[in-house]
């Protein structure tokens, strides 16, 4: 499984496209990847074996509930695949650039098993704001 960490401030091109870090393109081994709107605001960029489970889920639930067909039909319709080009970047097509209010520079931020792409200014107050609940969640992981 991919490990994505770290977070990496790049400029988008004004044709949409982003480089990934050299780092995630190891970690991907050159696999397309799934990108989609699935919380907002950011993006998140799922390599094939990541969504591939996600993609399982995704059946079980539409088989399993039949009011999840609108669900699944609005997540997939809101995802493209993508793969890096020669000099390791992505295109971001302009409706999920408009849905997370890209522009310029963006934060592609190692998600573990995914990579987050966000609005330098979103990514910032989301990392800021702390909720009540996760108190005590850095001594549950790290001990």
């Amino acid at each position: 499984m991919s490990r994505f960490l770290g977070r990496y401030d790049f400029q988008m091109d004004e044709k949409g496209r982003v480089s990934l870090p050299a780092a995630f393109r190891r970690e991907a081994g050159g696999e397309q990847f799934v990108l989609l709107q699935w919380e907002k605001p950011y993006l998140t960029l799922f390599p094939e074996e990541v969504w591939s489970g996600v993609q399982e889920r995704l059946l079980e639930y539409r088989r399993s509930d039949p009011a999840a067909w609108n669900y699944v039909r609005e997540i997939t319709a809101n995802a493209v695949e993508v793969s890096p080009d020669k000099q390791g970047r992505i295109l971001i097509p302009g409706w999920l650039q408009e849905a997370a209010s890209l522009k310029g520079t963006v934060v592609l931020n190692g998600g573990l098993d995914r990579v987050e792409i966000w609005d330098p200014e979103a990514f910032q107050q989301a990392i800021q704001k702390k909720a009540e609940d996760a108190k005590g969640f850095d001594r549950r992981i790290f001990g």
